[in-house]
This record gives C-alpha cells, structure tokens and sequence, in this order.
C-alpha cells in the first residue's frame, strides 16, 4: 500500500517549470518599442493608445477562454462589445427629463409587458403537447399564435418609439456612474450569449463561427435601427468617465488614471482566470475540449460546461466593450466594425497564444500598437518614396497619401498574422501544458 501510495505521489508531481526566458525578451521588447513610442508621438497619444489596447486586452481575454480553453470559435465578438457599449450609454448619460417627464415612460413600459406576456404564451404553446396536442398541430399553433402575437406587439411598439423620437428625442441614460454600466453590459453581454448558446453551442465549430458572425450583425441592426433608444446613427456623445475627465485633470493625466483603472481590471481577471485554469474545472474545461467523447464517457456535462465558458467569455466581452465605450465618450452603432471589434480581437488571440492569459495580453498590446502605429509610418515612407520620386524622376505625387497610409494597416495585420501561422502558429507564447509523470 505505502509503495502505490509513493507511485501515486510521483505521477502527480509536475516537472519543473522553466525560466521564462521567451516572456522576458517579449515583453521587454514590447516595452521598449512603448517607450520609443512616447519619444516620438508624446505622453498624450500614447498614453490613450495603451487604454485603448487594455481594453481590447480585456476583450481578447475573452476570446481566449472561448477558444483557447473550450476550443469555440465565436466570430461575433462585435456583437457583444456592441452590448458593452449600449450599456455604458444607457446607464451613465444624464436622464432625458423630455422622456421621463411625461406619460411615455408608463406607455412604454405597458408594450414591454405585453411583449414579455406574449413570450410566455408562445412559450406555453410550444408545451401542449404535453396536455396531449399532437406534435404537429403544437407546431402550428405556437408559430400561428408567435406571428399574430409579434404583428401586434411590434405595432404598438412602433405607435410608442414614433412618439418618443418625436417629442424626446430618445429615451436617454440612468445618469449613474460609468462602472455600473460595465457591469450591467457585461450580464447583458452575458445573457445574450446564455442565450445564443442554448441554440449554437451543438453546432459544429464552423457553423458556430456562421451564427454566431450573423447574430453580431443583427445586434449591430438592432442598436443602428432603435433611435428611441441609441439615438441610431446621430450618436450619444459625451459618455461620462468613471475618472476625472480631461477637462478636470488635463488629457495626459486623466489618460493615465483611466489607464491604472483598466490595469487593475486586467490584473484582477488575469488572476481569476489563472485560478480557474489551473483548477479542477479548468482541466475539465481542457478535458472536453481536447477529447469530448472521454469526457463524457467520465460522466461529464458537456453541454453545461460548455455553455458555462461560453457566456464567461461573452461576460469579458461586455465589460471590455463598456470600458472602451466610455474612453472614447461616444456610442456610435455604426462604428461596431467586424474588422476592427471581431477579427483584431482573433488576430490578437492568433498572436499572443490561444489559451495562454499572459500571451493573449502580450498579443493584444503588440497588435494594437501595430494596428495603430501602421498608419504613420506608412504615410512617412510613402511621403519620403514620393519625395525621392520627385527629386530624382520628376514624378507627379498622388493626392490621396493619407487614405492610402490608413489602408496599410489592413495590409500589415494580414502579413503579420501570415508570418504567425506559418512561423508560430500555436502564437508566440504558446499554452503551457504541464506534462505529468
């Protein structure tokens, strides 16, 4: 017994873990080329372009856990920045009295009611079947009863959101402080994503990928089209701070108390995640991902957990798109971009490492340094070629340069994430998997 005992000791014991050698040179040269940055373009931008990339760490975070520990490739992530966003609109811009002040509020409540009674009773009809209604004929009356219902509901509402625009305008903000409306947009975020994941998660990761691309275009319309709500295309603008704003404290200061506010966010989440990873369910989140039928042939939940990582991820997402929202002081629907808020989130993830936190933040800052920085020094070698062309072959200059630099940017990412799938493709700092024995 005290001999199995030992042998069972031994297996569980990890080997050694190595000197990081490869994470120190990566981050000194990322810090190195953000000092450089702060020489050349000044403590003011720069500092912004570190909020801006913390938040983007935080969505990227997001992602990683989605893929990197559950293997779900959730191309959507627009969407749920979107909601992260709306939140940070909704609960932190001061109350529109116009809205509030009259009767619209009770009107408008009245059709929400009747929207969620109509729910209910669509719902109940998908269930007759169970008071012996034949399938089939169930089918027909829930989706009869769920046309005739919407056709109603969707008639008052319009009647209430066309008074609303008229006379307010739109409905306006909470005018509570800027961090409720992260928290709010991630469980928004977070519900959204419970409820996409009861309907996509069984698909196969490629049409998990199609669905869930088309449901962030659909958020995308819905948050564009409700002017009663968003404002749609004319924009919110400002959003408060959770910080003294620029005009209080001057823009590199306020700049950088925003900054220390998003890295503590990011420490904090980088702890949970790395004590969940490394705890029993974190190796079952690994377990279902590397091998599903094993895992359930062990008695596990695949579904549930499954589902669990998913609306974690979606969490991160909105809180991350609440925090970005507000730094720039603007909700504009219309600029939620799949380029820029779900496929520089992947590049990043590609980057840094699926799976790996620490990686994940190092991707997400070297990409959006990259992202950001490609644009000027695109349009400073093209105007020294021009220069050159000039002078020595008497060359006309185009007149576009500055369309042309911003174009580069799309370019370089493409190169870059080239390089990275051929060179590195488990990403720079890939995940560790401890190997036991």
């Amino acid at each position: 017994m005290n001999a199995q005992r030992t042998e069972r000791r031994e297996d569980t014991v990890a080997e050694p873990s190595r000197f990081p050698l490869r994470e120190i040179i990566l981050f000194g040269a990322l810090l190195a080329v953000i000092l450089g940055i702060y020489m050349v373009m000044g403590t003011a931008y720069s500092t912004r372009m570190l909020v801006e990339a913390s938040c983007y760490a935080i969505l990227a975070l997001g992602l990683t856990i989605q893929w990197g520990y559950a293997g779900q490739f959730n191309a959507g992530v627009m969407g749920f920045v979107a909601l992260g966003g709306f939140s940070a609109m909704l609960f932190s811009v001061p109350v529109n009295n116009a809205f509030w002040g009259t009767e619209l509020p009770g009107e408008l409540g009245r059709v929400l009611l009747y929207g969620a009674a109509a729910a209910v009773l669509v719902y109940g009809a998908t269930k007759l079947d169970r008071i012996g209604v034949p399938k089939k004929l169930r089918t027909v009356i829930a989706i009869v009863l769920a046309v005739v219902l919407y056709l109603v509901v969707i008639s008052m509402l319009r009647s209430v959101t066309g008074e609303i625009q008229s006379r307010a305008g739109f409905i306006g903000g909470f005018g509570l402080p800027a961090w409720t409306g992260w928290i709010f947009g991630g469980a928004l975020a977070g519900a959204v994503g419970y409820f996409i994941g009861h309907i996509c998660l069984g698909l196969r990761s490629d049409y998990l990928a199609i669905a869930t691309l088309g449901i962030a275009e659909i958020i995308k319309a819905f948050l564009k089209n409700s002017d009663w709500l968003t404002r749609g295309t004319a924009t919110v603008s400002p959003l408060p701070w959770p910080t003294p704003g620029p005009s209080e404290l001057g823009f590199t200061l306020a700049r950088a108390l925003y900054l220390s506010v998003t890295a503590v966010m990011i420490a904090v989440i980088f702890f949970l995640l790395h004590r969940a990873y490394h705890a029993p369910w974190g190796r079952m989140i690994r377990a279902i991902r590397d091998n599903e039928i094993s895992a359930s042939a062990m008695g596990k939940d695949i579904n549930r957990r499954r589902l669990e990582i998913f609306v974690l991820g979606c969490i991160l997402m909105g809180i991350g798109g609440g925090a970005l929202a507000s730094f720039n002081s603007l909700f504009d629907p219309n600029g939620y971009l799949p380029l820029n808020h779900t496929f520089l989130v992947l590049v990043m993830v590609i980057l840094g490492g699926p799976g790996n936190n620490l990686g994940t933040i190092f991707g997400a800052v070297a990409v959006y340094i990259i992202w950001l920085m490609s644009e000027p020094l695109a349009l400073f070698l093209m105007q020294g070629a021009v220069s050159i062309g000039e002078g020595w072959f008497g060359w006309q200059p185009p007149g576009n340069l500055d369309s042309r630099a911003l174009q580069a940017r799309v370019f370089v990412i493409g190169l870059l994430i080239t390089l990275v799938l051929r060179f590195a493709p488990n990403g720079l700092l890939p995940e560790k998997v401890k190997h036991h024995g």
